[in-house]
């Protein structure tokens, strides 16, 4: 009976103390995000006030736990980045994102690399360093983004969105393939070659045909609950990981993969599952956060504080700018492009995850290596985070947007739909900008559903004048879309 009441009083104390942090944070966060950096940076210090070390005093060192539960999390991030993902921007950028994610990965790993050994690192440790942080993280790029409502022009913003979420398997393969070569079960270098691309390839194949089959299975099955759905999203996600990990695939890639095709196949309750997993993302962020603040020791820190700024600076100003040039000089971006994409590489999750592969493997030099991982997470909040929105608007980068509506009117079926409800923005250059409702040539069986004007709501009627500045929610068949977008222009979701 006492064992069951202090455990009960253990795991009270451990979930009310969770529970603080998420509430700190969460109440803190829009002020951290005017400043500029990612809010989920604040569970990063707030983890370490909580540690063994910190005011908390909680003992936190089980990296394979944390592992286990830093893949999860990095499914999540994945599919959720997938699902916001969509084709028009994988078109736009598609072969400047996959050398980023290659070449790009591959140039920053190696420049990082050379810099730690030159700061006295063993050959192994600077090489796990700069496989360990090759990969950018889009969340915590466009939580700044966000945060100051920046809207960047759709080439630049596509290419930062779709690298930030296909270059994580590459660093994966990086530091997997140089923790074996470190324990010397490493395979040659033709096959080496040979293997990256396949993983790959097998990744993406195998994560478009996970993402095709839930469409299918989708359209022909009825859920008895609305909240069986998200569950279904992510049980496809989590096969994707498996089915391509299990065959010697990239598992990251096909989540990603698999999410890009569901998020733009016509999935039930769109609206509501997007919320979830972004929510589910965030989650994952946080506690990856979290984790990484309770496994590190301040004490610890203080014997590579030395390598871990001067690498974490080196990455910002030179390797990371570098690569992006080398990659993207070809494919004709400004240089105003290419410095911006340079700097906005910021680090998050994934290396926190990747850093405790080789520590768990027992791979010399590896813990230290996790704690300069800590010093280069940081300072990428720090340096990049808090100057992107004075960057953006210093090389004129930002993209002529629309305020979002204060309501938002949505549609939601579990079966696909003959006709869709679309949101417009009215401008002066519009045709239907001052004109009424009645004097519109609508198509058939379209009809304005609402008109948001400033906080207000109008049911439309025939006598309504659209003012500039209303939002506009259209109902209309499907293939009569193109001649509403003639009248009203390009829809506000796009």
């Amino acid at each position: 009976m006492i064992l069951a009441t202090t455990e009960f009083t253990i795991t009270a104390l451990l979930l009310g103390t969770f529970g603080v942090l998420l509430l700190t944070c969460a109440l803190l966060g829009r002020t951290v995000e005017r400043v500029g950096i990612p809010v989920v940076f604040l569970f990063l210090f707030l983890g370490i006030i909580a540690g063994s070390e910190g005011l908390g005093g909680l003992a936190f060192d089980d990296y394979l736990f944390a592992f286990r539960v830093g893949t999860v999390a990095l499914i999540l991030i994945l599919l959720d980045g997938g699902l916001n993902t969509s084709l028009r921007a994988i078109r736009q950028c598609f072969f400047p994102a996959v050398v980023l994610a290659t070449v790009g990965v591959a140039a920053t790993a190696a420049l990082v690399a050379g810099c730690g050994w030159l700061l006295g690192l063993t050959w192994s440790e600077a090489v796990l360093l700069g496989a360990v942080v090759s990969s950018t993280d889009a969340a915590a790029v466009f939580a700044v983004l966000r945060g100051g409502g920046i809207r960047l022009k759709p080439r630049l913003g596509a290419t930062i969105e779709v690298e930030s979420g296909i270059n994580d398997p590459m660093a994966v393969i990086l530091t997997v393939t140089a923790t074996m070569i470190f324990l010397g079960s490493s395979p040659g270098p033709v096959q080496l070659a040979l293997d990256v691309p396949l993983q790959l390839l097998l990744g993406l194949a195998i994560g478009v045909a996970v993402g095709y089959s839930a469409l299918f299975l989708m359209r022909r099955v009825r859920l008895g609950t609305v909240g069986f759905y998200p569950v279904l999203t992510l049980g496809f996600g989590l096969v994707a990981f498996g089915a391509a990990t299990l065959s010697w695939g990239s598992g990251f890639l096909a989540v990603f993969a698999a999410g890009v095709i569901l998020g733009n196949g016509p999935l039930p309750y769109r609206s509501g599952l997007t919320r979830i997993h972004d929510a589910l993302g965030w989650l994952s962020q946080v506690t990856m956060f979290l984790m990484l603040g309770l496994l590190v020791f301040p004490s610890a820190l203080m014997p590579v504080a030395r390598e871990g700024f001067v690498i974490a600076l080196f990455l910002s100003f030179v390797a990371r700018p570098l690569a992006v040039l080398v990659c993207l000089a070809p494919f004709g971006f400004p240089p105003r492009e290419m410095l911006y994409i340079g700097w906005v590489g910021l680090r998050g999750a994934v290396p926190i995850i990747l850093a405790m592969f080789p520590v768990l493997s027992g791979v010399p030099g590896a813990q230290k290596v996790f704690n300069i991982v800590f010093f280069i997470v940081a300072m990428s909040a720090l340096l990049p985070g808090v100057t992107i929105r004075w960057l953006t608007r210093r090389l004129g980068l930002e993209a002529e947007g629309t305020p979002s509506p204060p309501a938002v009117l949505e549609v939601n079926s579990t079966s696909a739909l003959t006709s869709e409800l679309i949101s417009f923005y009215i401008t002066e250059p519009l045709a239907v900008c001052g004109a009424t409702l009645a004097d519109i040539p609508f198509p058939p069986e379209s009809a304005v559903a609402l008109v948001i004007r400033g906080e207000d709501l109008l049911a439309p009627r025939g006598t309504t004048v659209l003012q500039a500045g209303d939002h506009v929610y259209v109902f209309c068949r499907i293939q009569d879309k193109p001649l509403i977008e003639l009248l009203f222009g390009r829809p506000q979701q796009d």
